[in-house]
């Protein structure tokens, strides 16, 4: 029997696949009334071979898989997904080729090691990238993006100077700057392939922080903030000041999957974005006028002390938030 090439995806770095039933790749089968994608990202996660039988009642969702072959899903293992009603063939061949473009991106990286445990992180983030050059408007053509995400990449330096000069940390805090969020989450998605997820304690990335949140000043919002244990943690800490988190107000969004906390969060890990952006009527987002003068520095300023202020516990070991449960995520 001769498959349709249309009813067959391959997620594989390799320009030459070839794969029959001598290749020891492991058979999985997904059936019906499963959830197609997170069952197709548990098994790419996983890090092993697999050629995988989709039932034909996804059909409708199957080039869904296709969005798995972006870079940042780009292992060293090889997968590939075949829609079909039959049963696990005991004979089969695929041969699939493509053309591979390498396309060089770096993530900036700092790490303050833990005094009495070091083997247990803690990360700060944010992606300096933005959208590059577009069409002008009114002679502007350049999209700074100030606020998406400038100013979450000034915290993540404004932390990292902040604890190396108190330098009392407990665990270890990885600085991270990371690459290609907005073409993909690229680099955060190979980041979180550098780690144990089980040693990363908590991750605060921080997105979009350069407004005031629908509350006002000194608020913020924590995407996700219902996963974990993580947001009632941070609002402990800052008990007696003016400033607080707020859960995630615009749910519909999925924001808590939207940005380079996601990777890390679908492993378990306490991974939340922070930010105040009013997803419903920023005036600038992903505009050229996303610029500097657009920010509330003062009101900045006091987001990143208050997130410095509320992970101390986290950082100092007294606080461990409890894990994501990835069963219950979509």
């Amino acid at each position: 029997m001769v498959l349709d090439a249309k009813k067959i995806i391959a997620i594989s770095t390799k320009e030459d696949l070839k794969i029959d039933e001598k290749s020891g790749y492991e058979l999985k089968t997904i059936l019906p009334d499963s959830n197609l994608m997170r069952e197709a990202y548990e098994l790419i996660v996983e890090r092993k071979n697999y050629v995988v039988f989709v039932n034909e009642s996804y059909a409708k969702d199957f080039n869904r898989l296709a969005r798995f072959k972006q870079p940042g899903f780009a292992m060293t293992q090889s997968i590939v997904f075949i829609l079909t009603n039959n049963s696990l063939p005991k004979k089969f061949n695929v041969h699939v080729t493509q053309v591979m473009n390498a396309i060089p991106m770096s993530n900036i990286l700092g790490i303050i090691p833990g005094k009495t445990k070091p083997d247990e992180y803690v990360i700060f983030s944010a992606h300096y990238d933005h959208i590059g050059i577009g069409k002008a408007v009114d002679n502007d053509s350049i999209f700074n993006g100030a606020n998406d995400d400038a100013a979450g990449t000034t915290a993540v330096i404004a932390l990292a100077n902040h604890f190396k000069h108190l330098n009392n940390n407990v665990r270890t805090i990885v600085f991270a700057a990371f690459t290609a969020e907005e073409s993909g989450g690229f680099g955060s998605q190979y980041f979180s392939r550098q780690f144990d997820p089980a040693k990363v304690v908590a991750m605060f990335n921080i997105e979009m922080i350069g407004t005031e949140s629908k509350w006002g000043k000194n608020s913020a919002y924590i995407t996700g903030f219902e996963q974990t244990d993580m947001g009632k943690i941070l609002q402990k800490n800052l008990h007696g000041t003016v400033f607080k988190f707020y859960p995630d107000p615009y749910p519909e969004q999925d924001l808590f999957y939207r940005s380079d906390n996601a990777t890390l969060a679908r492993l378990g890990v306490p991974a939340h974005t922070i930010s105040t952006s009013k997803m419903d009527s920023e005036k600038f987002y992903h505009t050229v006028d996303d610029e500097v003068e657009t920010l509330d520095i003062q009101n900045m300023t006091a987001i990143i002390k208050a997130i410095a202020k509320s992970s101390m516990s986290i950082i100092g070991g007294k606080d461990t938030p409890g894990r994501v449960n990835t069963k219950q995520l979509h």
